[in-house]
């Protein structure tokens, strides 16, 4: 099932227009605060009434400005989830779950109560009142409600903003197993956390001030020069897929790409798991020469695809490496004593502490 979105809504100092698609798994709208994405989800939701445009969904129609068709919010068959979990206090976690399936439409399948809180892990949780959960916790039962809804489609809108660090890692695991899960459902995520993104997202739609700045697979926007002013320059960088191959006593583990190996820290998987590496740009050093005598043993074989100048003294670089794209930011006067031109075979440096283990996703 694929969201189709082709809005356009004026506010006094504010004018969104935008096209885009949410097919299968997670689709990430990511932007600057004020860019538009929480208006776009509030319009899919039928919490806001764009001036101009349609929304459909699957073969129906959730909007349509033309036709002045508008489907009310309780009958689009979507789940919200929102940035505080607004669970209601009075009522158990298990009451809270099971509030949802008021709201499940007659006939439309979904998973039951159980398969819920096992994949959300909330076994033990069920007879607690929401006061006594961590953030974390509230944030995990609003989507179990959520999901129980049986919703067509699943909305979420800022949903780990208000928790910590710690809290974030904690809960982020739980999303991902829903992505990877047997619901299949399609997720509009709206966030303005790059980390989170890089390893929840299928598809990315990067927002700047109303318009669809760029958009496609999560891999080819990451690692495009010209979406580093949009992620901005420390957090811009590419993801690549990595298959686990060994754990070493020391605490490095080996993992497979398709350009060589790397050995990096901090990556709970199993052996023979794949799983997502989030690499900055900034963390990339070039060499044109094989480099020798290195602290650092992950140094992988790169084409320069593109170089893409930027308005300080930096660029950034768009390399080939195997199947896999990465992403380099270096300085201008770099380029200009490498001699870096678009073809050029060299090599990419990258530090193994560089890659935090949050930065590593299934």
């Amino acid at each position: 099932m694929s969201l189709q979105v082709d809005i356009r809504h004026r506010f006094d100092s504010f004018a969104l227009d935008v096209r885009f698609e949410a097919g299968p798994g997670i689709t990430a709208l990511f932007g600057r605060s004020g860019g538009g994405k929480t208006t776009i989800i509030n319009a899919v939701a039928g919490l806001l009434r764009p001036d101009d445009g349609r929304i459909t969904l699957g073969e129906e129609t959730l909007f349509d400005a033309a036709a002045g068709a508008s489907i009310p919010p309780q009958a689009r068959g979507l789940g919200y989830v929102f940035q505080d979990a607004r669970l209601f206090p009075h009522l158990t976690v298990k009451e809270n779950l099971t509030f949802g399936t008021r709201y499940a439409p007659k006939g439309r399948s979904g998973p039951a109560l159980n398969e819920v809180v096992v994949l959300l892990g909330l076994e033990g949780l069920l007879g607690r009142a929401p006061g006594t959960l961590s953030g974390g916790e509230k944030q995990r039962v609003a989507l179990g409600r959520a999901l129980l809804s049986r919703p067509r489609m699943l909305l979420m809108d800022e949903p780990l903003a208000s928790l910590d660090g710690p809290r974030k890692q904690d809960i982020l695991p739980y999303l991902e197993r829903l992505r990877d899960g047997p619901l299949g459902l399609p997720v509009l995520y709206v966030s303005h956390a790059v980390d989170e993104i890089a390893r929840l997202a299928d598809r990315l739609v990067l927002l700047q001030e109303g318009r669809v700045a760029r958009q496609g697979p999560l891999f080819e926007v990451m690692a495009d020069p010209a979406a580093v002013p949009l992620l901005g320059v420390r957090e811009a960088g590419a993801v690549i897929e990595a298959q686990v191959l060994a754990h070493a006593s020391d605490g490095l583990s080996t993992l497979a790409i398709s350009a060589g190996q790397l050995e990096l820290p901090g990556v709970r998987a199993d052996v023979g798991a794949k799983v997502r590496l989030r690499v900055l740009a900034q963390d990339v050093i070039l060499s044109r020469d094989q480099p020798r005598g290195l602290s650092s043993v992950n140094v992988l074989p790169v084409t320069v695809e593109a170089i893409h100048p930027g308005d300080g003294p930096g660029a950034a670089i768009a390399l080939r490496a195997g199947s896999d794209r990465l992403l380099a930011r270096v300085t201008a006067r770099a380029v200009a004593e490498m001699a870096l031109t678009p073809g050029m075979a060299c090599h990419a440096i990258l530090k193994a502490t560089t890659v935090a283990p949050g930065s590593i996703g299934r």
